[in-house]
């Protein structure tokens, strides 16, 4: 996708994190995984079930359902310069973690949104070194833009 500076970036500074965003920037969402307790969100160096230390990385289908959203029709961040109205989402991967995101390629009216919507994740590359995960309805055609 288009590279947008109309948004503060994310600060990713936890090298358990890197392969997070590592992935993302090669259009790969992926997902540290507990040996035992399998997918789990956001990264960090203990499994937050079982308290193991034996994570791995997976990549993920990148397909998801919508959980819950909020249709944002003011920004309360100066700093964001993508114009309300603009859907913020907690979407629920495949591989069973929720992820807070954005919907594009949707209308922000209730009408066009529904709980359990299949969803799919496109990538925004924001600079060259952070991309971050959005999410778009199965079969959407992109509009070349998010929020």
């Amino acid at each position: 996708m288009q590279q947008s500076l109309d948004r503060p970036l994310p600060a990713p500074i936890t090298p358990e994190a890197e392969p997070y965003w590592e992935g993302l920037r090669n259009g790969k969402l992926m997902l540290p995984s507990c040996e035992k307790c399998g997918p789990f969100f956001y990264p960090r160096v203990l499994c937050p079930t079982c308290h193991s230390r034996d994570i791995s990385w997976i990549e993920a289908s990148g397909k998801a359902t919508l959980y819950s959203f909020e249709i944002a029709h003011q920004s309360l961040n100066p700093n964001f310069k993508v114009p309300p109205p603009y859907v913020l989402a907690l979407v629920e991967l495949d591989e069973g973690p929720r992820l807070l995101t954005n919907l594009v390629d949707v209308e922000p009216d209730p009408a066009a949104l529904k709980c359990d919507m299949p969803l799919e994740v496109v990538f925004e590359r924001l600079t060259d070194a952070i991309t971050i995960p959005q999410f778009r309805p199965v079969g959407a055609k992109a509009s070349g833009g998010g929020a």
